[in-house]
């Protein structure tokens, strides 16, 4: 496990810290209910970065926001207020505390990152037989349910079959999780094609209320737990441009930043040109996906 170094959560007034992520800390309110905040860090290669991306945090919290709005006649989600303290009013929200499902429930309608390694090395991705002949980029025949095991933080997601899915949680809601996923994707993607974007993939997590109800929960569709390539300039055959944290990416794999991915270390602060990029990439896909101006 690489160590994240994760700074300590802020104290909030009339809150109970009880976990934090890379990006997100997790705090109980008195309500039994969970004040769930979205920071400013990034994370890139397993390592929570020591230079933070301003607005990011708001720029994530408004458009899982837009995006749960789009989704609400398919499946719940797990909002229930945006009153929220002072000090974390924009990036925070109030939502339900639930039993959360141990998948990474992930659709692919594009072939890329993780999908694409594994069909280059078997013609699968996740159990699933694709066609011959696809590369970076490819436009699959149909979207696929391609989960994958929630890691410690830190520590790498690992792609599972369905059957493994059954295994962890049974038949009837592995296939309530994918049907879910699917359905979400779907009419995710055609929203994003809409407004000129496309949605390679993304990751969604759900959780189960005491009645057995299925709800979307965590993040939804934000630049963090999703590609998005702009649809013009799509080219199979080679990484997409995104917008995502590839700007961050690029740099500390280039000899500009001089750090050694295999080493172990910390990588070094961002320049502020960097920042900004990045600002910039998260800004413009929540203006063109929501219409909004940040």
């Amino acid at each position: 496990m690489a160590d994240l170094n994760i700074p300590a959560a802020p104290a909030i007034e009339g809150a109970e810290h009880l976990h934090s992520g890379k990006v997100r800390d997790l705090y109980t309110l008195p309500s039994g209910e969970l004040l769930m905040v979205a920071s400013d860090r990034i994370s890139a290669y397993d390592f929570v970065l020591d230079t933070t991306i301003p607005d990011k945090g708001e720029i994530l919290t408004r458009m899982s926001l837009w995006w749960f709005d789009q989704l609400r006649e398919i499946v719940d989600n797990h909002i229930v207020s945006t009153d929220v303290p002072d000090s974390v009013r924009g990036r925070a929200v109030v939502c339900e505390r639930l039993e959360m499902f141990p998948v990474e429930c992930v659709a692919r309608g594009y072939l890329t990152g993780s999908g694409l390694r594994e069909y280059d090395e078997t013609g699968e991705v996740c159990g699933l037989a694709l066609p011959a002949g696809l590369v970076d980029g490819s436009r699959l025949p149909g979207a696929i349910f391609t989960p994958a095991t929630k890691a410690a933080v830190g520590d790498h997601d690992e792609n599972v079959s369905f059957e493994a899915v059954v295994g962890e949680v049974g038949a009837d809601v592995a296939e309530r999780l994918r049907d879910l996923t699917l359905r979400v994707y779907t009419r995710a993607e055609e929203l994003a094609r809409e407004r000129g974007i496309i949605l390679a993939d993304t990751k969604f997590e759900f959780g189960r209320r005491a009645d057995g109800t299925t709800v979307l929960a965590d993040e939804v569709l934000t630049p963090d737990s999703s590609r998005f390539w702009p649809a013009a300039e799509w080219t199979p055959g080679a990484p997409q441009p995104s917008f995502d944290k590839d700007v961050v990416r690029g740099w500390l794999t280039s000899p500009a930043s001089g750090w050694d991915r295999t080493s172990g270390e910390a990588p070094p602060p961002l320049p502020v040109e960097v920042v900004e990029r990045t600002r910039a990439r998260y800004v413009e896909a929540y203006e063109l996906l929501t219409g909004q101006t940040f």
